[in-house]
């Protein structure tokens, strides 16, 4: 390693650094998960104090900042990686193929919700908590003054604006694949054929 390259009280005062328990710190990471990073590639501290010790600049910073941001997201390192690259395309992919999975995994959790609330209403005698399902969706539309040709207007602006949301939605209330395609072609035509 060149001397340039080492971390000195001179170059503290002129820019920003920060140790790697600072950072741990900030970020509320492990020592041992910056650690990884370093190893993978993925945040190298280009500094070091004379005795060895990693010192992280502020692109370093923020750097770490991005990944703290994509991992909230539930992206892999690896994908994480292409993201900080800083290729817009792929990484638009990679975000859309995350909405997708957290999408899916929302409408799997609202199924295991309602089948859950099935079985303990069925075990235990007791009335729970309702969940949403397409019946008391349709009551309080009913409830609200909305007729028939109000739902419609309904379905069809939402199918109109946003499809795979109006897809996702109708799914989340419990309702078949085959019966929210028939609400879906209604909303773009006019009828549900039984």
């Amino acid at each position: 390693m060149r001397s340039s390259d080492h971390w000195s009280p001179l170059t503290s005062t002129t820019m920003e650094s920060y140790s790697i328990s600072q950072l741990a710190h900030t970020f509320g990471l492990s020592r041992s998960t910056l650690l990884y990073y370093d190893r993978i590639g993925l945040l190298r501290a280009e500094q070091r104090t004379a005795a060895g010790y990693r010192r992280y600049s502020k692109p370093e910073y923020d750097k770490l900042e991005r990944i703290c941001m994509f991992r909230r997201t539930g992206l892999p390192l690896a994908d994480i990686q292409v993201m900080l690259a800083g290729d817009a395309e792929p990484g638009a992919k990679l975000l859309e193929k995350r909405l997708k999975e957290l999408g899916d995994e929302i409408l799997a959790l609202r199924n295991q919700q309602q089948l859950i609330t099935t079985i303990l209403k069925n075990i235990s005698g007791h009335q729970l908590a309702p969940v949403m399902n397409k019946q008391m969706w349709v009551e309080m539309l009913e409830a609200a003054g909305m007729d028939e040709s109000a739902m419609h207007r309904w379905h069809a602006e939402f199918e109109l604006r946003a499809p795979q949301a109006h897809h996702e939605f109708l799914i989340s209330l419990g309702i078949a694949k085959g019966e929210a395609e028939r609400i879906r072609k209604w909303s773009r035509q006019g009828s549900v054929s039984d």
